[in-house]
């Protein structure tokens, strides 16, 4: 929590400037995100929009910014020293890839190509919000191997980048073709859908924890492999 006025200490309002900062960058990967999805809605066939969809990861993980599915795995390899804060930046960081998601879904609502993308919308949305409780838990799951897996790939220096950039480029494929669940990506295509409500926002609770233990498989596994 941040502190203010005679109480307020200098680590107080460093800690404030760093959540500041990463809400920021949160809302900037919600905001490529949306586009990534409006681009996915815009194009034929599903695989040209699945390859496009990239870009937002891309961007993303090039600039630096903070996306729930890619900071989430993380968590389980966070030292004794560093886990709750890391876990207290979690929300900061979901929270704004929403608000991200939410401005640009409110602002395409409003323009002209709108009535195109809510011909995509409409289906979608639908299919997402009357599936079944256990089909999204199952199907973020997958997502978060996959989302975690991209991140990771394209962190690891002593991979060449080519293989980095293919497996980035792979893993959205991968999970948009098979009908995976992105709790945030579906934070644009419900805001820009307008059918937000306590269900839409249960579900998107679902896929949030889907994709979060997904995101810890890969991780948790790699513990379980380096050890002696």
């Amino acid at each position: 929590m941040c502190s203010n006025g005679k109480q307020e200490t200098g680590m107080d309002s460093g800690r404030c400037a760093v959540l500041g900062r990463i809400f920021l960058e949160a809302v900037l990967s919600g905001l490529f995100i949306a586009m990534a999805g409006t681009v996915y809605l815009s194009v034929q066939p599903a695989s040209l929009g699945a390859f496009l969809f990239a870009f937002g990861l891309m961007t993303i993980l090039c600039r630096g910014f903070k996306l729930y599915t890619g900071a989430i795995g993380y968590l389980v390899v966070q030292s004794r020293e560093t886990f709750l804060r890391y876990l207290g930046e979690l929300p900061v960081i979901w929270g704004g890839n929403l608000a991200g998601c939410a401005l640009v879904g409110a602002l395409l609502r409003h323009s002209r190509v709108f009535p195109a993308l809510a011909s995509r919308l409409q289906p979608l949305c639908q299919a997402k919000l009357t599936d079944s409780w256990s089909s999204l838990l199952i199907l973020s799951f997958f997502c978060g191997i996959l989302m975690y897996l991209a991140v990771d790939t394209f962190r690891r220096q002593e991979i060449p980048v080519p293989f980095r950039l293919a497996t980035v480029f792979l893993c959205v494929v991968v999970f948009i073709l098979s009908g995976f669940e992105h709790c945030v990506a579906n934070m644009f295509y419900f805001s820009a859908g307008g059918v937000w409500s306590a269900q839409a926002l249960g579900k998107i609770l679902l896929m949030t924890l889907g994709n979060s233990l997904g995101g810890f498989l890969l991780p948790l596994a790699d513990r379980f492999r380096m050890r002696p």
